[in-house]
């Protein structure tokens, strides 16, 4: 429970402040990273950066996180250069009639695709963004509704990598016992009330029922106009336009669906690990289109590393995040807040309090599944000494983590949303945030009136 006193926050309000008034994030974030070196040692600033990146490149988690989208960036530029984008956008076109029918064909392919999160947003981002375009609908209520069914779909359905890797933290932690972590998940879901307002919410908001304010408002107007790409985002438009589909290709939606059921069949097949289901996937879907006469060799080829370099943008700013995060850590940035909010915890009050500083630790940091490694120990050693509900308490947890990964500036689930609809991270999450807000709100309420 070490920590650097107030000014461990100090890194994390001068990364919110510059990304506001920048609306970049990967500067944001490396300033973030610089400043929090020079308060835990001001000498070695230089060899601190070094050691965060190193660290953070050496970490296990950030090369699956390199690797699954570097990997999913060059099954998507297939995707486009084989027409398979373009052939699935013509057929929804023959049954989507309406902005709202739209908006409710994207939320539905992102519940489909629950098994992870990470393929939700680059997959759904990438084949419906000229459906949306067609319909004057601003990229960044693509990125939204994206974004909602990407972390908080996965945490609800327990056949995800969610369920397994929070399961499997369970168990370390003594919560659950040895081969019952996944069973303790599930029992926990219900009360997992985030995720559950934010998926839910949506059907509100695309059918009007949920009035659009603030900065949302404005991009439909704007896209109504005729303008569905924001301004600022003209180099993602460009990136996402620099492969087209080729002079020879056969369009064909079997090209698309036929990998993305590969995809999410093998990445269940393999006790839910998506890395390995997309190395099979990317296996079958160039053998397909070279078999089929779809795409030459070469072309296969030089196609698939084309899409690897779009998602570069993406993986700086995650990259960024991550070494921040390794400061944050460093600093003791939730151990300093659970320190404070102590005197809140009664078995009443600790769900909501649990869920709303834990919601902001993993909005701040840009980290969801981190915080809950670091928290959960924390957490339930306090769940048991107020004697509070634990599955309350572990469901309040999460919903915080799926808030972070959801509502953030810089998390990876809205870094990859983004570039998948076509804007930038943060014209995406201050779009959104306004939303997440009121769903969090709800949430919120929630633990009061149930605990």
């Amino acid at each position: 429970m070490e920590h650097h006193g107030l000014v461990t926050l100090v890194p994390t309000a001068l990364v919110l402040t510059l990304a506001i008034i920048t609306r970049r994030s990967t500067e944001c974030l490396l300033m973030g990273v610089v400043t929090g070196l020079a308060i835990l040692d001001p000498a070695t600033i230089l060899g601190g950066v070094k050691d965060a990146a190193m660290s953070v490149m050496t970490n296990q988690d950030v090369a699956w996180t390199v690797l699954v989208c570097g990997l999913m960036g060059g099954l998507i530029g297939l995707w486009i250069r084989s027409g398979a984008i373009a052939a699935f956008t013509e057929q929804m076109t023959r049954y989507v009639h309406s902005r709202a029918g739209a908006l409710t064909c994207a939320w539905v392919l992102g519940i489909f695709l629950f098994v992870d999160d990470y393929l939700s947003s680059l997959s759904v981002g990438a084949s419906m963004r000229r459906v949306t375009d067609r319909f004057k609908i601003s990229r960044e209520m693509l990125a939204y509704v994206v974004d909602s069914t990407a972390a908080p779909v996965s945490v609800i359905i327990p056949i995800s990598t969610w369920a397994v890797f929070f399961g499997g933290l369970l168990e370390a932690n003594k919560i659950a016992a040895d081969g019952q972590g996944v069973a303790y998940y599930i029992s926990a879901i219900p009360y997992m009330f985030y995720a559950w307002v934010a998926v839910f919410m949506m059907p509100l908001v695309i059918w009007g029922k949920m009035p659009l304010f603030g900065p949302m408002s404005r991009a439909e107007a704007r896209a109504a106009a005729g303008r569905p790409v924001p301004p600022g985002a003209e180099h993602l438009e460009q990136a996402n336009q620099s492969i087209v589909e080729g002079p020879d290709a056969k369009p064909r939606v079997s090209n698309f669906l036929i990998p993305l059921a590969t995809l999410v069949f093998f990445t269940w097949y393999f006790e839910i690990d998506f890395l390995k289901g997309l190395f099979v996937t990317i296996v079958i879907t160039v053998a397909m289109l070279i078999g089929r006469k779809t795409l030459g060799f070469n072309e296969t080829f030089d196609t698939f590393m084309e899409g690897i370099k779009l998602m570069i943008a993406p993986l700086s700013v995650l990259i960024a995040a991550f070494m921040f995060k390794e400061v944050n850590d460093a600093l003791g940035l939730a151990p300093y807040v659970i320190e404070n909010v102590k005197p809140l915890m009664t078995p009443t009050l600790l769900p909501m309090v649990v869920f709303t500083t834990m919601g902001l630790v993993s909005f701040t940091t840009g980290s969801n599944w981190g915080v809950f490694v670091i928290i959960l120990p924390i957490v339930s050693s306090l769940a048991i000494a107020v004697g509070a509900d634990m599955v309350l308490v572990v469901g309040a947890t999460l919903s915080a983590s799926t808030f972070g990964s959801h509502a953030c500036l810089y998390s990876d689930a809205t870094v990859l949303s983004a570039q998948a609809s076509g804007c930038t991270s943060f014209q995406h999450a201050i779009t959104q945030l306004p939303l997440a807000l009121v769903a969090a709100a709800v949430a919120a309420l929630g633990y009061l009136l149930i605990a």
